[in-house]
């Protein structure tokens, strides 16, 4: 018996393995993954030497996560911002990905297991 609502159409079992084998196919060939933002920053400062006028420097790369409940942030060099932005632009293709995957077990377990059985009104 399935745990599906009346009315739905149930899905077929091999169709719900092939899709999860899909899943886990993508998720194996995920390179590094790591959770956070880079973000580009500039300072603007006075220009000593042309007095009224601002000059810039930078840009500066930070990347910023959460450790253990606290905010940390690290300065990276372009080339570093560069690789590290694509591993959290991997993170986030992950946890869409673990997501589908999550949504496919459940109609897997859906289809192959019984639910309790409802009692009969009287």
């Amino acid at each position: 018996m399935s745990t599906q609502p009346p009315g739905k159409k149930p899905k077929q079992k091999d169709a719900i393995e092939r899709r999860r084998a899909r899943l886990l196919q993508k998720i194996s060939a995920t390179g590094p993954v790591l959770q956070g933002t880079v973000t580009r920053r500039t300072i603007l400062k006075d220009d000593p030497q042309a007095p009224g006028t601002q000059k810039e420097y930078g840009p500066y790369y930070q990347w910023t996560w959460k450790q253990a409940g606290k905010t940390v942030t690290v300065n990276l060099s372009a080339s570093q911002a560069k690789a590290y932005q694509k591993a959290i632009d991997e993170n986030r293709k992950l946890e869409t990905l673990l997501e589908q995957l999550r949504e496919a077990s459940l109609n897997l377990l859906e289809e192959t297991t019984q639910g309790v059985a409802k009692r009969k009104r009287k």
